[in-house]
């Protein structure tokens, strides 16, 4: 299909909001910033099956509205039809796909969603999120510390020494799994993610499987053996007889490598590169530590850009007609920085408040369950990093991860002394 184009394009008609180029290089808010303008979904031209879909491309979905409207009608825009992310290459199979399309978390749709979100709901109450907060503030101090010793005179990199670290301790603590395994974890969910990028030359299906593996052995533990932590109550039965089968739980465990680790240690750098372009926030965080923080960080870092949805019918969206199979890819780094919802988005304001950012998903079903803890570990290692490395600055320049639909950083060099 093809879109009626405007008289005047908001941006070029060979623009692909998907590349994994333009997203190692930034982030198109300028682009975004244009099409905004029009208050209209723009058509992004792709090649039939070049994409790993077979189609001729997507609807992108700029406003913040528009965002929202989508995430809360999962009747209209399925997360099953075709899966919740924007891009593949030709590394993946259709059969694997398929298995993606039909297990992950991110890609099912009620009630095969609204079922197994409710076992996974267990164990993010807000009862086990606040017992992990001393036992967190405990590790991040005690990261931040071994990398300012590492560091000495010199430079570390903050994304894996820094910003990495707590969020792989907190899985690691939340699931059970013992701490010496949470470099595997990280190593597993950097090839996952990295398929586009050619630094990460490896598997991501195998990664997977890995940590499908892997899930299913800490699962038949637990079930042989239960003990007092969050596997056991996820993978046995409830007062409904429900838990979470051994290949459900090892598919939980993606996600939360991916959206528990890749999300919070790239919100990290990106806030840490914020506070480094106005000193003047860094200051006044260290002065008074707003609990505002951690959300503004999540709405400028905006760590997955786009997920996306596919209309079960036709319908209308901000003027544009949407057929039935058509994908929508709602972009939350442009959602973000929306001029009708926040003032002066382009101002990093660690005070802003009310902030009703979308980085944790557009609200609805597939609302970010670990959205309390990631604001938790957020919080706790920009304390840590206040109180023990005040003086912390840049030391050389970024290195984006090459992705579809991550705004993400492989390596950030900083001077700790």
């Amino acid at each position: 299909m093809t879109s009626t184009a405007p008289e005047h394009p908001p941006v070029p008609a060979d623009f692909d909001f998907s590349s994994p180029d333009l997203m190692a290089e930034r982030v198109p808010l300028a682009e975004f910033a244009a099409l905004r303008r029009t208050a209209r979904p723009w058509w992004n031209a792709q090649p039939r099956g070049a994409t790993g879909f077979q189609d001729d491309g997507f609807w992108v979905v700029s406003k913040h509205a528009h965002v929202k409207e989508i995430s809360r009608d999962g009747e209209l825009f399925s997360a099953a039809a075709n899966g919740s992310i924007i891009r593949f290459n030709d590394r993946f199979t259709e059969e694997e796909l398929a298995v993606q399309r039909e297990t992950l978390l991110v890609n099912l749709d009620a009630p095969q969603h609204t079922k197994l979100r409710r076992i996974v709901s267990r164990g993010f109450t807000p009862r086990v999120i606040n017992g992990l907060h001393d036992a967190l503030r405990e590790r991040a101090g005690r990261i931040v510390a071994e990398a300012r010793r590492a560091g000495g005179d010199g430079t570390i990199d903050f994304v894996t020494q820094v910003a990495a670290e707590l969020p792989l301790q907190a899985i690691a603590e939340l699931m059970g799994v013992p701490q010496e395994d949470r470099g595997r974890l990280f190593e597993w969910s950097n090839k996952m993610l990295g398929y586009d990028d050619p630094e990460y030359d490896a598997d991501p299906n195998g990664a997977a499987a890995e940590i499908i593996g892997y899930s299913m052995g800490l699962a038949a533990e637990r079930r042989a053996c239960p003990a007092h932590d969050i596997v056991t109550r996820l993978v046995t039965a409830d007062m409904d007889g429900q838990g979470l089968t051994e290949d459900e739980f090892g598919y939980f465990m993606i996600i939360l490598a991916v959206a528990g680790n890749e999300t919070t240690r790239n919100a990290l750098t990106h806030g840490m590169m914020a506070f480094f372009d106005d000193p003047e926030q860094w200051e006044l965080y260290k002065a008074e530590r707003p609990e505002t923080t951690a959300d503004e960080v999540v709405r400028w870092a905006t760590p997955v850009t786009a997920f996306q949805r596919t209309a079960v019918r036709d319908t209308e969206l901000g003027g544009a007609e949407i057929r039935a199979g058509d994908r929508v890819a709602m972009y939350y780094s442009s959602a973000n920085f929306d001029e009708d919802v926040f003032e002066a988005p382009e101002r990093f304001d660690i005070t802003r408040s009310p902030n009703p950012h979308l980085g944790f998903g557009g609200t609805g079903a597939h609302y970010c369950i670990g959205a309390n803890l990631a604001r938790m570990e957020i919080g706790l290692m920009f304390d840590a990093i206040a109180e023990q490395m005040p003086g912390i600055r840049r030391a050389g320049a970024a290195r984006r991860l090459r992705s579809s639909w991550i705004n993400g950083v492989k390596e950030l060099p900083v001077t700790v002394a």
